[in-house]
């Protein structure tokens, strides 16, 4: 994604260097290449980071909020660099408000408002449907069914009926909504694909490739359990209560592509989700917080950070076949 920002910033600044004086120089690269990057950097890093007041706003509000930010910072290096470029060719003091009032800096504020935008309701609308949801419906990768083989977690709150009983729906919702926010982050740094919210429902899907690079899957949840208990204090202090999960994990192929006409969706279908949804189902059983498929297991590269111990075979609900199942002890 952030070299999407810069190639787009890059090629912005190439489009205004060409309006501006009708021909084309390396200062439109030199000087879109830097602003992607700060543009990257807030977008990708920071504000994500320091969101927690920005979740409160509507869509129109942040999007308005973050163009007019981007748009005054541009504005202010452009002066910035028009008062350095002025010192160093030895224009005078009094030549310099002409600049900064010149009509040529009106469209450069205008432009900018409409460029940037258009790309922060590019990522609004790219963070509302899912990461790289958006690119996947523009490129037409999924316009026609394909098969894939790709990891699930299936990832459900414990008591979750007892806490929105005591809590209350609103209330509820309110701890739902941190509880989803602080389990962001991790997947996002894992490189999962937020795939659907079923109620305090996650499920999370990797492609094999990227899921058991690092054994990025096990780790996310690992991440995951560390994100909430950092979170302990402003759950009990708000809530009165620590929510804890459970999750299942299984590999398997499922056919992908885009469905519907009135609400387009990108969906997966395959035994793999019943089955992943049957292993989740089973952790009360075992009284475990993590149950792996043998399946998975046999990818994982088992090694010093955790470790994996076997349960035993079981036969899943709906299936003939018994499997075996596995569960995680931190080392």
């Amino acid at each position: 994604m952030l070299a999407f920002i810069c190639f787009f910033t890059c090629c912005a600044g190439i489009i205004y260097q060409l309006i501006d004086e009708m021909h084309l120089n390396q200062n439109s690269v030199l000087t879109g290449l830097p602003l992607g990057l700060a543009f990257g950097f807030l977008e990708l890093f920071l504000f994500p980071k320091s969101g927690k007041m920005f979740r409160q706003w509507s869509f129109t509000k942040l999007l308005l909020f973050k163009t007019v930010l981007y748009t005054a910072i541009i504005y202010f290096i452009s002066i910035a660099l028009t008062i350095i470029a002025g010192l160093i060719e030895g224009h005078k003091w009094k030549e310099l408000p002409a600049q900064l009032l010149s009509i040529e800096r009106f469209i450069l504020i205008v432009y900018t408002l409409v460029i940037y935008g258009m790309l922060l309701f590019f990522l609004q609308i790219n963070n509302l449907l899912g990461e790289g949801v958006l690119w996947k419906f523009i490129s037409g990768r999924y316009h026609r069914p394909r098969e894939e083989e790709r990891i699930f977690m299936f990832l459900d709150m414990k008591s979750s009926t007892t806490i929105a009983e005591n809590l209350g729906h609103v209330k509820y919702f309110e701890m739902l909504k941190e509880y989803y926010a602080d389990l962001s982050g991790p997947i996002i740094n894992y490189h999962g694909e937020i795939y659907q919210y079923v109620g305090d429902e996650i499920v999370v899907t990797w492609t094999l490739k990227i899921g058991l690079h690092n054994n990025n899957c096990i780790q996310c949840f690992l991440a995951m359990k560390a994100a909430i208990m950092k979170q302990k204090e402003k759950y009990n202090e708000r809530f009165g209560l620590l929510p804890g999960f459970k999750a299942g994990f299984h590999v398997g192929k499922v056919t992908t592509g885009e469905i519907g006409v009135i609400k387009k969706e990108i969906i997966f279908t395959g035994d793999v989700l019943n089955a992943t949804a049957r292993i989740q189902g089973l952790c009360n059983s075992y009284h475990v917080d993590i149950l792996i498929s043998g399946d998975l297991k046999k990818y994982l590269d088992c090694n010093s950070q955790f470790q994996i111990k076997t349960l035993g075979e079981t036969e899943l609900r709906g299936r003939g076949e018994k499997m075996e199942l596995f569960t995680i002890v931190s080392s």
